[in-house]
């Protein structure tokens, strides 16, 4: 049987970050995928001009609807706007008793525009962290969860431990903000600590780089990888697909979302 993942985010109108990104993602994965929408966004690839966020009560509408009738083999969440929507969220999510839960604590944008209330980044703290089975943040959401602070490999092994050790499952602290000409990306899943240490992709096409490696990841879980394994394949999915990014738009353009993923056992 086909699997299944869903995602709860925002809608990017350029289409390459948000649900789009996630469901494309999927599909190249070849996992089926469902969506909640979180929030409405008008961008494109220079940049956010408004955001207009769900009704909390109809996020949860979205969300049982799915789950009663499509029932997620893995999932994942972005972009939540409001402290009122991670609040339904978690709540939903506990409801329903949802496994293989992929927590990307989207706050900002690649263009720099906030994406998430102050509130909001609280609750996501508070009630997403200890549900998640993988929390993904960028450095500055990271340290914004934990407090620590710092921009090398033993920060961010920091910053991964204190995410375990408020809850989560693992912590994978992704790199492509650190300076320098090698990108780092810290896995720890309260046992271990794993480092995936690549060449910096010099290029302007970076948007929607971490709703991408999120979707890969909950898209890899879904088909029956183990954490290392789907976090492997992310990884190199997101490499592929900045190499052969289309070029589209005047900022931060698009990945290529049909760049072949690498193969996978499940």
């Amino acid at each position: 049987m086909l699997p299944i993942a869903l995602t709860i985010a925002g809608s990017d109108s350029g289409g390459g970050a948000g649900i789009q990104a996630d469901l494309k993602t999927f599909h190249t994965f070849r996992v089926y995928g469902a969506s909640v929408v979180t929030a409405l966004t008008a961008q494109n690839t220079r940049g956010v001009a408004g955001t207009h966020a769900v009704p909390p009560d109809f996020v949860r509408a979205q969300l049982d609807a799915v789950v009663e009738d499509l029932r997620p083999n893995a999932l994942k969440t972005g972009m939540l706007a409001t402290a009122d929507i991670v609040a339904e969220v978690a709540t939903g999510l506990r409801k329903h008793g949802l496994t293989n839960y992929v927590l990307d604590p989207v706050m900002v944008a690649t263009s720099g525009d906030r994406l998430l209330e102050p509130e909001g980044e609280a609750a996501v703290a508070e009630l997403l962290v200890p549900m998640s089975d993988l929390v993904t943040p960028n450095l500055q959401e990271a340290a914004i969860l934990t407090g620590i602070l710092g921009a090398d490999e033993q920060s961010m092994r920091a910053m991964a431990e204190a995410l375990v050790a408020r809850g989560a499952r693992a912590a994978l602290v992704k790199g492509g903000h650190m300076p320098g000409d090698l990108v780092v990306d810290v896995l720890c899943d309260g046992q271990e600590i794993r480092a995936w240490t690549r060449p910096r992709i010099p290029s302007r096409h970076t948007h929607g780089t971490g709703c991408t490696l999120s979707a890969a990841i909950t898209a890899a879980l879904a088909r029956g990888a183990c954490l290392v394994d789907a976090v492997d394949a992310a990884l190199e999915f997101v490499r592929r697909a900045i190499v052969s990014a289309p070029g589209l738009g005047g900022g931060h353009g698009p990945l290529d979302h049909f760049a072949e993923p690498p193969a996978l056992d499940g």
